[in-house]
């Protein structure tokens, strides 16, 4: 009885640890996966240009005083004697906001550069099938087109030939009439 429990442990072991590596094999997670390693790179590559590049630059502009720095003081911090802190300091830290928000803009216009450059070359990259599929569209159009104006020709030939039945028709009813007019003229004579 313990050995059929644990060989029914060990097969539902197998189910699960199989499950699992299905999904870890699937395509999307393994993209995902990616993406995550990437973006932190990016993330790091970001933060950089940010503070090594930006941020300097930009406490250069504004006297020496670095964005993240810049605050309105509600309450001054207060020392004692000895110098240790009786009452903290209150302040509105603007600066470190305006940063989060330069960094976000900063971000998102990086993530959009790469895009835009991933997309122009996988465009130059599938140009040839994309030139392929155009092609394919346009010869099938043209051929939809070939068998629209066909059918459009078969049924104004039909039209015509209805229309010259009828022409026929007419004409040899006008004869008729014309011919019973000749004999009712004969017969009134």
């Amino acid at each position: 009885m313990a050995k059929n429990h644990l060989e029914n442990a060990a097969e539902k072991g197998k189910g699960f640890f199989s499950d699992f590596k299905k999904f870890i094999m699937k395509g999307n997670v393994l993209d995902l996966a990616v993406a995550v390693v990437v973006g932190t790179a990016f993330n790091a590559i970001t933060n950089g240009l940010v503070k090594n590049i930006i941020t300097p630059v930009m406490t250069y502009f504004t006297s020496g005083a670095s964005i993240d720095e810049w605050e309105v003081v509600l309450r001054e911090q207060v020392l004692n004697a000895e110098g240790v802190v009786e009452v903290e300091k209150i302040a509105i830290q603007y600066g470190l906001w305006l940063q989060t928000i330069i960094d976000f803009i900063i971000i998102a216009f990086s993530i959009f550069v790469v895009v835009r450059i991933i997309k122009g070359m996988e465009a130059k990259m599938n140009a040839k099938e994309i030139a392929e599929k155009e092609a394919a569209e346009a010869a099938k159009k043209a051929e939809e087109e070939a068998e629209a104006a066909k059918k459009a020709e078969e049924e104004a030939a039909a039209a015509a030939k209805q229309q010259a039945i009828l022409d026929e028709y007419y004409a040899n009813v006008r004869a008729q009439a014309e011919l019973l007019r000749e004999i009712n003229a004969k017969l009134n004579k």
